[in-house]
């Protein structure tokens, strides 16, 4: 299995906005090879917020087969020419490879 992550630092009070208005594309959904979508909020008493996407593929390949679709590419272009808002103030990308997964 392979996972990409999205971790954004958001301004106090945005973090929930953020978790809600995280509405993945139909066509993400549908993707062959996905395996599932988490939106994590880090709980905090103040201060900056944290929200973290994972996306679970179940190969490294089906995620690359994701990443070069017609669909992602369009989705990337139409998101160039808006502004990042002003309450997100950093992201981070990272992919992980599984090595073990426990359940009981």
């Amino acid at each position: 299995m392979f996972v990409q992550m999205r971790k954004m630092t958001v301004k106090e009070g945005y973090a929930e906005q953020v978790a809600s208005e995280f509405n993945p594309p139909k066509v993400l959904l549908e993707q062959e090879g996905l395996v599932d979508l988490k939106v994590l909020v880090k709980k905090v008493r103040r201060g900056e917020e944290v929200v973290v996407v994972l996306i679970t593929w179940e190969s490294e390949q089906a995620w690359k087969n994701w990443e070069k679709s017609d669909e992602h590419i369009a989705q990337h272009r139409a998101k160039r020419n808006q502004p990042k808002p002003e309450y997100i103030l950093n992201i981070e990308v990272a992919r992980y490879e599984v090595k073990h997964v426990i359940t009981p």
